[in-house]
């Protein structure tokens, strides 16, 4: 499918119910009965974010616990309850939500929202399993002291957000971790937990009227309103700074950032556009191209533009021989730079907005990953019609708005960088 039919195609958003329970917690359905499967995504605002201080990784710890006992049912019975049904449920956290999804079997739709009811509101929170959780994550921790990837991740997140949560390691500290209590992760699931910070999506063989009941069962109990602490803006910091961490290994891994385009932006899709041409594309992108194919430093190398809740981030990566670090980080910048003067060329405009838009329709070829995708809609702020809209509005980017949004994006400031291993020239 072209570019151009792609946009044409049928509407998604026409797809999605808005519905409102008796409890008035709004759902976003798409009833679809082609598999006898119901998938549902859900999230909380805030998130690691939300961690008491001193101790990053409860919220880490929390989504680990939940489906390890409830009521009346250990972790053990739990699980085999949830395997007796073939019912799949998970939670995670981010920095700004904390998510959970499952997904069942049709016939047995009830069986699997009572778990799930039990989950997020009567979890047990055991003292073994929370040690067995605590312990999991202290072992990741452990081994992630001696990954490049983990150690330079952190000593970026550190120079850019100082003295802020997104400072923080989601997951935890070896020092953090070891003090996370069940009374701290009680406390933050009544502080979390809530109606008006409640996003849900379901995606399957269910109808409103049923799935309204269904919704009402698990969420209904909740508080109407959450215990967040308020979390400040932050632009990322650091930059021109070079940190090196020194591992004796092979290779060296560098992370850099820095500032980008906020999400809600008039910006942001054309800043979207730019990242995939500089870095985002695969083998299309200019650094894979510069880095990889004509030089051979790095298997990969990568850039990224976030938006999180409170900052606005360009951010970028790759791992490479410790002799070959320094011109590695130089042929980035020179990209960099090269961008931020010239733009990107018409010929990459075309390529990347034909990829984006005809890439889009992956993102929905399966229940899980529509129920994900309109709850982001949902936590970022955008209406169901976005579905729709997305496409055009990145066919609508001219070469003359990708040269400015470039200019904007990278002629300002140097990167921060920092890097793990023992690079030779930095």
């Amino acid at each position: 499918m072209n570019a151009a039919a792609e946009i044409r195609s049928k509407s998604r958003a026409e797809t999605v119910q808005k519905i409102v329970t008796p409890r008035g917690i709004e759902v976003w359905l798409v009833e679809d009965y082609a598999v006898p499967l119901v998938a549902v995504d859900f999230a909380f605002k805030g998130g690691s974010t939300q961690d008491p201080t001193g101790l990053s990784g409860t919220a880490t710890v929390l989504a680990g616990l939940l489906d390890e006992g409830a009521g009346t049912l250990d972790a053990d019975a739990f699980h085999r309850a949830l395997d007796d049904k073939a019912i799949e449920l998970s939670f995670h956290t981010g920095q700004d939500n904390f998510h959970g999804e499952m997904k069942t079997l049709s016939r047995n739709i009830d069986a699997a929202f009572d778990m799930l009811r039990l989950a997020v509101n009567e979890p047990r929170f055991d003292t073994d399993a929370i040690e067995r959780v605590r312990s999991q994550l202290i072992a990741g921790l452990r081994h992630e002291a001696n990954d490049p990837n983990a150690v330079s991740g952190k000593a970026w997140r550190e120079a850019a957000f100082p003295h802020h949560p997104y400072g923080l390691p989601t997951g935890g500290s070896l020092e953090s971790v070891p003090l996370i209590g069940r009374e701290h992760i009680a406390a933050l699931r009544q502080r979390l937990f809530a109606l008006s910070n409640l996003k849900v999506a379901v995606v399957g063989a269910i109808d409103a009227d049923r799935l309204a009941k269904l919704i009402d069962r698990v969420f209904g109990a909740l508080p109407a309103a959450p215990s967040l602490t308020a979390i400040p803006d932050i632009a990322p910091q650091g930059a021109g700074t070079r940190k090196v961490i020194e591992i004796d290994v092979p290779q060296s891994t560098l992370r850099f950032s820095l500032p980008g385009i906020a999400r809600h932006d008039a910006d942001f899709i054309t800043g979207a556009v730019v990242n995939h041409i500089l870095g985002g594309g695969v083998f299309s992108a200019r650094l894979f191209k510069e880095v990889r194919e004509k030089r051979g430093l790095a298997y990969s190398v990568w850039t990224q533009l976030h938006a999180n809740d409170h900052t606005a981030l360009f951010s970028g990566g790759t791992s490479t021989k410790n002799e070959r670090a320094a011109e590695s980080l130089q042929v980035i910048e020179e990209e960099i730079n090269k961008i931020a003067e010239t733009g990107p060329t018409a010929e990459e405009l075309a390529k990347a907005q034909k990829y984006m838009i005809g890439s889009y329709a992956l993102r929905f070829d399966t229940s899980t990953k529509i129920a994900a995708n309109l709850v982001s809609l949902q936590t970022d702020g955008y209406p169901v019609d976005y579905l729709d809209r997305r496409n055009g509005l990145i066919a609508a980017v001219t070469l003359d708005d990708a040269r400015r949004v470039a200019k904007r994006l990278f002629d300002h400031e140097r990167l921060l960088v920092a890097v793990a291993g023992k690079p030779s020239g930095l």
